[in-house]
């Protein structure tokens, strides 16, 4: 007996593409709990179609199930930081060196994203900034015509964001901006060796600025939702005064 009627599989797909997307707009934080039964209402499915979107998303590194607990966003290690890094690294440095020419409407694509940068820099609006920076990334891949690897970009870039959240200490939007500029600039002229170059160079950038000797603090939502500094201490008894150092 079924709890709910099967959706087709389209459905089922939406719930990855939400969540995935949420990640690379940095609306979901790492170690967010996902549970099924919110999801299976959310989304008017059975939970066994949520499970199966989040064991999909699992293979792709981008939650973990914990025993008797649940779904939760993942929380990249700095050693798995280092390991997407690297990934990027050969994954668009190849991408971009065997590109080839792109019309003039696909040109003007790259030309429209950066400027859509440069408005929300501008705006200071950090949340569609974040999903942008990660979007030009697999925008080449889109314009590349190679579906296979767009998909591992968006893996990797929501892997990315995930990574940022955790250990980036400042928000470097402007030297990003740039830096997608330069890479932009050099496939305008179908100089493509210059693009690859320019998207290592990018990286690295953007890696260093990672404090990967930051250790997430678990109570952090709590703490901010219960204004603990703001939370008066009740007064001391007067065996507790005696008690002190």
């Amino acid at each position: 007996m079924q709890d709910e009627p099967i959706p087709n599989r389209q459905t089922s797909d939406s719930i990855d593409s939400a969540i995935l997307n949420s990640i690379l707009s940095a609306r979901i934080k790492p170690g967010a709990r996902l549970g099924e039964s919110q999801l299976a209402e959310l989304f008017s499915v059975s939970r066994t179609r949520v499970r199966e979107a989040m064991m999909r998303l699992e293979a792709r590194g981008i939650v973990h199930v914990s025993p008797k607990r649940g779904w939760y966003v993942h929380e990249p290690s700095t050693k798995e930081a280092m390991q997407v890094y690297a990934a990027r690294r050969i994954v668009e440095f190849g991408l971009l060196k065997t590109m080839t020419p792109l019309t003039a409407v696909q040109k003007q694509v790259l030309r429209d994203h950066l400027a859509e940068e440069k408005a929300a820099i501008a705006a200071g609006d950090r949340q569609t900034l974040t999903y942008l920076m990660g979007d030009f990334h697999i925008r080449i891949a889109e314009l590349a015509g190679n579906p296979i690897v767009t998909g591992i970009l968006q893996n990797l870039t929501a892997r990315t964001i995930l990574i940022s959240m955790l250990y980036q200490s400042e928000f470097h939007a402007l030297e990003s901006h740039k830096g997608h500029c330069r890479i932009a600039e050099a496939i305008e002229r179908d100089d493509f060796a210059a693009a690859a170059a320019m998207s290592l160079r990018h990286l690295d950038e953007v890696e260093t600025g990672l404090d990967l000797t930051r250790r997430p603090d678990p109570l952090a939502d709590l703490r901010q939702s219960l204004s603990l500094s703001s939370i008066p201490r009740p007064p001391l008894s007067n065996s507790q005064k005696r008690t002190m150092p």
